[in-house]
């Protein structure tokens, strides 16, 4: 028996339905990403209002449009332009047949970086009023390796910079010897010279500018490290007056200079060399910080870009990004890199933080009594012995064991799911305002999850998966 294909005629003239609705499926993301935006303050979004030359959008569909772009994997201001032509969803956004140029969509988001910041604590509220994110619960923070819009070779470490003026400073010298040379026996000679002189006398000065901004950053980082480590020094003097013998070796004094391998990098200077992969290479990236709601939602509740490697001194600013108005924070949740007995003791909050590697191998005593209590603490117990203690117990267990199943899979999220993994943008101030985006269209992601979820359940089918009806 043959085949029955149906019949593809590419050459009828077809009829559009009269509302572009009718190709947009009732239960789809789309949706829930329009009826938020519609919910959201306009006001402080920044648009054309001259009224002439270019085309004013908007500001609400242009903010839909960035949000599902993001939430499905579209970055590039030329990429979204080109799916207004080719995508029925983003038509549908844009309204059938609008098509705002890649110039205008890059203007528009990098102009309202604090407009995106209010639209996604108002999406919170939102998810609040809803009865999906609690008022009072955990945070679990974590923070990802996202790459900068630049490439590692682009960059130059301080002592190389040093070695590459000495070589263009005897390079400069010696031209000027041929240049005098060049006068007496060869005019076009003496002519290409200085041209050759200027262009290394302006790679010496992007060297040196590069080596003085090492230097600013290796000051301010050392006032920090100084008093850190004074602060250390007199704890275990104080214990040694007490007649107690402090644990472990004595800290070390911060360095007198930059370590030769710091580096600049000259396409985007805000970004740094990192470990990614788990250690396994090094990438020119920044560090996306995101705290997420630890009572079931998985909403990112609060989040940051930063410049730094590690997390050892993101810990408070992380946290105090999270509005107050949107998680009262009762508990934070975060590995080893973020520890340290400053951060733990100027959060309020009770803190569940590794003090160590964590081993995922049980022993028989666990297994066999797997609700011990740990051995009581003295009264004089150090803030690490607390924690590790805090760690050990059930209950602690029990909490910290959210963090893998809440922060991690949403990292997870936003580069598999989303594909976001480098930054468009350059600049710390520009990064933070991408990862804002991001941020706000994983939540919404999240929430129309949330709705689907809620679907299977057995409640009512809700026809179009809106505000109003999540509640």
């Amino acid at each position: 028996m043959s085949a029955r294909f149906i019949t593809i005629d590419r050459d009828t003239p077809m009829l559009l339905p009269f509302d572009l609705r009718a190709w947009v499926p009732d239960n789809h993301l789309v949706h829930v990403i329009v009826d938020a935006v519609e919910h959201l303050p306009m006001a402080g979004f920044k648009v054309n209002l001259r009224g002439t030359g270019d085309k004013q959008y908007p500001p609400a569909m242009m903010l839909s449009l960035l949000i599902y772009s993001y939430a499905t994997g579209r970055f590039s201001s030329r990429e979204i332009e080109a799916a207004t032509y080719s995508d029925v969803i983003v038509r549908y956004i844009c309204g059938g047949d609008t098509h705002p140029d890649h110039d205008t969509i890059c203007t528009f988001r990098r102009e309202n970086g604090q407009a995106f910041e209010l639209a996604f604590v108002k999406v919170l509220g939102m998810a609040r009023e809803l009865g999906v994110l609690k008022a009072c619960g955990g945070a679990s923070v974590d923070g990802t390796k996202i790459s900068a819009n630049a490439s590692k070779h682009a960059a130059v470490s301080y002592k190389r910079a040093g070695e590459m003026i000495a070589e263009l400073q005897q390079e400069v010298q010696l031209l000027m010897v041929k240049a005098e040379e060049a006068d007496n026996q060869d005019r076009d000679a003496a002519i290409r010279i200085p041209e050759e002189i200027a262009r290394r006398e302006k790679r010496r000065e992007k060297l040196e500018e590069a080596r003085r901004i090492i230097e600013d950053r290796f000051m301010e980082k050392q006032q920090e490290e100084q008093a850190e480590y004074e602060a250390r020094q007199a704890k275990r003097d104080a214990a040694r007056k007490e007649g107690k013998k402090p644990g472990g070796p004595d800290p070390k004094p911060p360095a007198g200079s930059p370590d030769d391998k710091a580096q600049f990098n000259f396409t985007d200077p805000d970004s740094r060399i990192m470990k990614a992969g788990n250690g396994q290479h090094f990438e020119q990236a920044y560090n996306a910080q995101a705290a997420v709601d630890t009572e079931g939602s998985m909403l990112i509740i609060g989040q940051r870009v930063t410049n730094h490697g590690n997390d050892k001194q993101e810990l408070v600013p992380t946290v105090a990004a999270v509005d107050p108005g949107i998680r009262q924070l009762d508990k934070v949740l975060a590995d080893t890199g973020f520890y340290s007995d400053g951060a733990v003791a100027a959060i309020p909050a009770t803190c569940y933080i590794a003090v160590g590697k964590q081993s995922h191998h049980r022993s028989i005593d666990a297994v066999l009594h797997p609700s011990a209590e740990p051995a009581v603490l003295p009264a004089d117990a150090e803030p690490i012995d607390i924690m590790r203690h805090r760690l050990a117990t059930p209950a602690g267990k029990a909490i910290y064991g959210k963090r893998k199943q809440t922060v991690e899979p949403v990292f997870g999220i936003i580069k598999e799911a989303m594909g976001f993994r480098r930054f468009l943008l350059r600049g710390l101030g520009n990064v933070s305002l991408e990862w804002t985006l991001v941020t706000l269209a994983y939540n919404l992601r999240r929430l129309f999850s949330l709705k689907n979820a809620k679907n299977t359940r057995g409640d009512a089918l809700v026809e179009k998966p809106t505000f109003a009806a999540m509640a």
